[in-house]
C-alpha cells in the first residue's frame, strides 16, 4: 500500500499551536484577536456564497446546454424521417 501525504504538510499540534496562539497575542494584542477572527469568518462567508453562486450557475448553464442538445437530436430525427 502507498503513504499518502497530509494535503496541507503536517499540520500543527498542541504545543506548536499555543506558540503560534501566543505569537499572534503578542502581534496584535488581545483585543484585537476576536476582531481579526470575526472578518475573517465574514470574509470566509462571502466566499461561500460567491462559491456557491458560482456553481449554481455553471448547473443552470449545463442544464440549458442539455435542452439545447435534446432540442438538437429531435430536430434532426423529424428532418430525417420527412426526407424518407
Amino acid at each position: 500500500m502507498l503513504p499518502t501525504a497530509p494535503l496541507f504538510g503536517a499540520v500543527p499540534g498542541g504545543p506548536e499551536m499555543i506558540v503560534i496562539l501566543l505569537v499572534l497575542v503578542l502581534l496584535f494584542g488581545a483585543n484585537k484577536i476576536p476582531k481579526l477572527a470575526r472578518s475573517t469568518g465574514q470574509a470566509m462567508g462571502e466566499f461561500k456564497k460567491g462559491r456557491e453562486q458560482i456553481e449554481e450557475e455553471l448547473d443552470e448553464m449545463q442544464g440549458e446546454d442539455d435542452d439545447n442538445d435534446t432540442e438538437f437530436v429531435d430536430t434532426e430525427m423529424n428532418s430525417e424521417t420527412n426526407n424518407n
